[in-house]
Order: structure tokens, then sequence, then C-alpha cells
């Protein structure tokens, strides 16, 4: 496993994504930039591959993912359309249909794994997020866009349905007959448009900048209670019931009083310092 000290280094055998972690942050950039971030067999790689290392670093405090040049990601490549328009008549089951990660396929898991993540993931958006790339930021726990980002659950353009797990994402952020509007017509819309009906958290001038902020501020929060938060909204956006809830509420509730950050937490707001966190 690599360790926080790695400052940066590139994931995915066709180098797809760059990882750098600073004081438990970890930026994580989509380096596919003169393709605006396109998904190519090896980005989905890339970006499993990322999620699930992600997923073990025992110090991590939070992610931003984002991607570089003029845009976020631009869904499939086309050269993924180009083959299935050859390919007609041709079985995609062996492909799609097993379960290789859990409930998910692999393309589904590239989208998955960021809510895998024990830590708070914000997904940092711009210039565009299409088909594959909007399912993408859906796996974020907030997204920060610019104003001007050119979104589309664009898949119906192409004949197909969104099924990198953006149909089971979508109904816990927007209402149903304003996600059927968008895959059905698989119209553009404007980050300002997505901030209206709850897909933004924030519109932003610079979304990668202020993300690492919000990245670095909750990096100063207890990483007992950060992680517990998670797990809590993680079960109510899977549908636990309200009794289920409220026992989970009371077990990470008592877990945390008198645990070593817990009491680091108290003794630091009242001395005025900043808080040395048991990892």
């Amino acid at each position: 496993m690599r360790s926080e000290m790695d400052k940066g280094y590139v994931v995915g055998a066709g180098d797809r994504v760059r990882i750098s972690i600073k004081d438990g942050v970890a930026d994580v950039v989509l380096i596919r930039g003169e393709k605006m971030n396109a998904l190519d067999q090896a980005m989905f790689d890339a970006l499993i591959e990322a999620g699930e290392h992600l997923c073990q670093v025992p110090d991590l405090r939070a992610v931003v993912l984002s991607g570089e040049g003029k845009a976020f990601c631009a869904g499939l490549d086309m050269g993924r359309f180009q083959g299935m328009a050859s390919a007609q008549g041709q079985s995609h089951e062996l492909r799609l249909m097993p379960r290789v990660h859990g409930h998910a396929n692999a393309p589904q898991h590239a989208v998955l794994v960021w809510r895998k993540i024990p830590v708070p993931v914000i997904a940092a958006v711009h210039g565009v997020a299409l088909g594959g790339g909007f399912q993408l930021m859906l796996g974020a726990d907030m997204r920060f866009i610019e104003a001007q980002t050119k979104l589309s659950i664009m898949e119906i353009k192409w004949g197909l349905v969104p099924d990198m797990g953006g149909v089971a994402l979508m109904r816990r952020l927007m209402r149903s007959d304003q996600i059927r509007e968008l895959t059905y017509s698989g119209r553009i819309f404007s980050g300002q448009e997505a901030h209206a009906m709850g897909l933004a958290t924030r519109l932003c001038d610079d979304p990668r900048s202020e993300a690492l902020a919000i990245a670095h501020e909750i990096a100063l929060r207890s990483p007992d209670a950060i992680r517990a938060a998670k797990r809590l909204y993680a079960l109510a956006d899977d549908g636990a019931s309200e009794a289920e809830l409220l026992l989970a509420e009371s077990r990470e509730q008592a877990a945390l009083l008198g645990s070593a950050n817990q009491v680091e937490s108290v003794r630091a707001n009242l001395e005025k310092r900043k808080p040395v966190w048991c990892s």
C-alpha cells in the first residue's frame, strides 16, 4: 500500500488518473485532458484502482475528484461508440451482466467506488460532464460545479440508457419527472440549472480550488466523527428505515463519546488550538 508520504503518483496502465495527498486530503485528477478526460478502458480501470486504493489509506480525511484541461469528463470515448456501431447483433451480456464488484459490474463500480470511500468525496466539475462523466460526478458526496458547465444524461443520443449507477444515484438527488425529462431528451443543461434541480451542491467560479479548501477544512474535524457521519448518510441513502437509522445514530454516538478524538475535539475547542488527532 502507498503511504500518505506519496506526494503524487499516477494509477492505471494508460496513465489516466493522478493522486496527490497532502494533510490527509487526496487530490484526484483525471489526466487525459487532450481527450476531455473521456472514458476508455484504461480510464475505467484507473478510476477503480484509484478508488480502491483510497479506501485503504488509513489517515485519509477527504477526497477531491476533478479533471484536467477543459473538462471534468466528456463521457465515453468515441472509439467505444465506433465499436458499438460495428457490433450489431453481438451479445454484450458477457461484458455487462457479471456482478464482479458486489452488486455492480466494472463500469458501475468505477462510479460507485467513490461512495465506498469512507471519507467525504467532492467532485469539482467544470467544462463538460456528459453521459458517463455526468454519472461519475454522482458518485461523490458533494458536487461543486461551475455555472457554465455543460451537463447531459446523453446516453439516449446513442440509443442507450444510463448504466453506470446513474439511475440508482439520481433518484436520491432529483424528482423523478426531472430525471425522466433529462433522460428522455438527452438535452444539455447548465451548472446553474443543475443547482436549481439539486444536482449541484454549490456553484463555483473555481470548483477545484473551492473543493480543496472545503476538503482541508473537513480534514481539521475529528476523523472518527466524519467517517461515522458518512456511514450514517450512506445508510439513509440506501433506504434504511427510521428505526434502523435511529439505532445507527445511537450506536455511532455511543462509540464516539469519550473516545480519544472526541475528547481532543472538546479540549482543542476549549483551548482555542488546532486539534491533534489519533490516526
